[in-house]
């Protein structure tokens, strides 16, 4: 397993991180098999989705404070950060990904996110790496 570190720099951001993945994947040699990336925090998550345009990143958080709005009447712990709680849930703790002929199988505009709630922080991200080595 290998573990890199993200510095946040605001409150809700997600940050692409495909680059780092890659790069443990490269070095490791796996050729062919599964890359498993998680997130050991209860206020940020992992997701996959477009990296080629910004506006998607920005309609993203737009529409997760929609929906888990910062500030609930009704929200009960102490700590006052249960939206983060609450969209770190929403958007899981990991994400898996093919590996064949050495490289991640992703679609064309896919990219790899640190989901930040609760920032700025430093996080972990963890990524184990399963399967074979390169059999050329």
């Amino acid at each position: 397993m290998e573990t890199f570190t993200v510095h946040t720099r605001t409150h809700a951001e997600l940050v692409e991180i495909t680059h780092q993945i890659r790069e443990r994947m490269v070095q490791s040699g796996i050729d062919t098999g599964v890359v498993h990336v998680f997130v050991p925090h209860t206020t940020a998550g992992i997701t996959m989705n477009e990296n080629a345009d910004p506006s998607v990143v920005h309609d993203m958080l737009a529409d997760l404070d929609r929906l888990v709005p910062p500030r609930q009447p009704y929200y009960q712990h102490l700590e006052g950060n249960s939206a983060s709680h609450l969209k770190a849930s929403l958007m899981g703790s990991s994400v898996r990904v093919l590996v064949d002929g050495g490289r991640l199988v992703l679609g064309t505009w896919q990219g790899i996110y640190l989901c930040e709630f609760d920032g700025p922080r430093t996080r972990k991200i963890h990524v184990q790496l399963v399967g074979g080595g390169n059999t050329e």
